[in-house]
């Protein structure tokens, strides 16, 4: 079985339904085990899971070295989408500044280049808006390494709606990437109508609340120290988790009648919000690739969506959904 092309926004990007986030592969979620996720990247190829999503924060670098190692002899199948903005340091893991200028927005364009092993980019996206540079400079920027061939297409990452079209009058965005699930729909108060005006593709990230959803988190003791979710992510700390554990039993019991698995339901109710959402759920490993794939075959009826939201009030999710500080970085 090959999953469906889609088209991503209107400016010529064909992708597969469902997209693979790769950042868990190398940070943030626990122990790495590079083998088996360059097993599951090649799995999303045979699946027909074309549309891979990578960043050079992710690990620091490491996440577009491993993307781009293991797609070394299937360059030709992949829409490959990465993203700059973020400055880390690797003497300092914590370090996280945001850089937009156009001299910044070149040279790292050229390091991921040289890290992934491509000679272009298919969706250049900017992670965060740098509020010190104009958006007008930063997308400036982009649209001259579309002229050299170096970028395919363009997007943006958590902006606003007046960034959006902002940078939009530069050069044609293609999609925005946002988080957006069953627990976080801020984006379809203002977010998802300015982007659907405009023709740009909509990238639901963490459409499975970072795991949440999927109702294999029973306790926070599944999470290991090292998993930033432990201690990082407000919606996970001891109280907050209690609180929203109970909505994810309602997301059971509602997959549990329909016979498919929580993280499915969540999938395909992000699917349901229309084939211009192209979701990219994050996993390392081939099983759980399998399952969210399966998801873009699950149909739900407007009366099962609408009581799927009923028993899942996004108003009475606990707890922001990143810490004080990443919040910040959020332009509003």
């Amino acid at each position: 079985m090959t999953m469906k092309k889609v088209k991503l926004g209107s400016q010529g990007a064909i992708v597969s339904r469902e997209g693979l986030g790769c950042m868990g592969m190398s940070e943030f979620y626990g122990d790495r085990n590079d083998a088996e996720s360059s097993a599951t990247i090649l799995r999303a190829l045979d699946l027909g899971m074309n549309f891979l999503d990578t960043a050079d924060a992710y690990g620091i670098g490491d996440n577009e070295e491993l993307v781009g190692k293991t797609i070394r002899g299937r360059r030709n199948e992949v829409f490959l989408a990465t993203k700059f903005t973020f400055v880390r340091k690797k003497d300092d893991p914590s370090f996280f500044g945001i850089n937009g200028k156009p001299e910044y927005v070149k040279s790292a364009c050229e390091a991921s280049l040289k890290r992934l092993g491509i000679d272009h980019i298919d969706l250049y996206y900017q992670h965060r808006v740098d509020p010190n540079t104009p958006i007008e400079d930063t997308v400036g920027a982009m649209a001259d390494l579309v002229k050299a061939g170096k970028v395919k297409y363009l997007g943006l990452s958590e902006a606003s709606p007046a960034t959006i079209r902002r940078a939009h009058k530069v050069h044609p965005i293609t999609a925005l990437q946002t988080e957006y699930s069953l627990w976080v729909r801020d984006p379809e108060s203002e977010i998802i109508p300015t982007v659907r005006e405009l023709g740009i593709g909509f990238v639901p990230y963490s459409p499975l609340g970072r795991g949440f959803l999927t109702g294999t988190i029973n306790t926070r003791n599944d999470l290991t120290q090292s998993d930033t979710r432990f201690n990082r992510y407000p919606r996970f700390e001891a109280e907050n988790f209690e609180k929203n554990k109970a909505l994810v039993e309602r997301v059971k019991a509602f997959a549990d009648r329909k016979k498919i698995t929580p993280g499915q339901l969540a999938l395909a109710w992000v699917m349901a919000k229309g084939e211009d959402m192209i979701p990219i759920p994050g996993t390392k490993r081939r099983k759980y690739l399998e399952e969210n794939a399966a998801a873009a075959d699950i149909h739900l009826t407007p009366a099962e969506i609408k009581e799927l939201e009923t028993a899942v009030d996004a108003s009475a999710v606990a707890g922001e959904r990143y810490a004080a500080g990443a919040m910040k970085t959020i332009d509003r």
